[in-house]
């Protein structure tokens, strides 16, 4: 196991714990889903490092809005976080040489989130865990659900392009249009022939790797079928290896895009 460092954390080692410790990934989305992937799991570990209930977070100031106020002497967890940067480039227009001001965006690392069981106060009610669903996900990744038309009654699913397609009678039918998806948003079937094994794609194992990882913690997250299938198949993959740091945070921005596109409200008063 590779040793988790919170404060400046790889996506690697968080990714690696997800997929070796069973309902890791179901806790973490359950009590910080209006988080990202990374942020779930780099919060959830934190609770359990410190001994923390594991909980809604919020800032200072969140709480102090909510009617909650922290406890002296609690200590803020760390979350990853962007930031703008203003900077001045040079560029070249009508043949001479100017400035102009440019944006940059930065992740970092910052001390602001305080768990529910840190503060005290007015009650809170939490909001409700978001469901998903496959039709609003597709309309909103602008993918094309396709008829299934390969010959070969093994394959489970295939994505060309903006389209999936998945088998009538495959076995985990949630997680191979998990898989399927993760192959379109992580620009796999746009690098080029879906057979090609050329040096301007991505290695057919990585690319398998990061697709069946986002499978996993789709299908985690949302209690569905084929977790335990897809954790075997990547667990196999470890012996021997490890995740690039480049794939990790690949397969996290990739999970949140397809869990986002289909989040509903499992109450159709709240709204999502």
């Amino acid at each position: 196991m590779q040793s988790y460092n919170h404060t400046n954390p790889r996506w690697a080692d968080l990714l690696h714990k997800a997929v070796n410790e069973p309902g890791v990934i179901s806790k973490a989305f359950s009590r910080f889903h209006q988080y990202s992937f990374g942020n779930q799991l780099l919060a959830l570990l934190q609770c359990e490092s410190r001994g923390i209930e594991p909980g809604p977070i919020a800032t200072y100031p969140r709480w102090k809005e909510l009617g909650r106020y922290v406890r002296k002497g609690e200590k803020a967890l760390a979350l990853c976080m962007p930031i703008t940067v203003k900077r001045t480039e040079t560029v070249e227009k009508h043949g001479q040489q100017v400035e102009q001001e440019a944006h940059a965006t930065w992740f970092v690392y910052k001390n602001h989130w305080f768990v529910l069981s840190q503060t005290e106060g007015r009650e809170y009610v939490a909001d409700p865990i978001p469901g998903w669903d496959e039709m609003a996900a597709l309309a909103g990744l602008e993918i094309r659900k396709a008829t299934f038309t390969a010959l070969d009654g093994n394959v489970q699913g295939y994505a060309r392009k903006r389209e999936v397609a998945i088998n009538p009678v495959a076995e985990q039918p949630e997680s191979t249009l998990f898989h399927e998806l993760a192959h379109i948003v992580l620009g796999h079937t746009s690098e080029g022939s879906v057979n090609s094994d050329s040096k301007d794609r991505t290695p057919r194992d990585i690319r398998e790797l990061e697709a069946e990882c986002v499978a996993l913690l789709c299908c985690e997250s949302l209690g569905l079928p084929g977790a335990t299938e897809s954790r075997g198949y990547i667990q196999s993959w470890f012996t021997g290896n490890e995740v690039p740091e480049l794939s990790a945070q690949r397969i996290f921005h990739a999970a949140d895009q397809i869990l986002k596109a289909g989040r509903t409200s499992p109450n159709p008063e709240v709204a999502a």
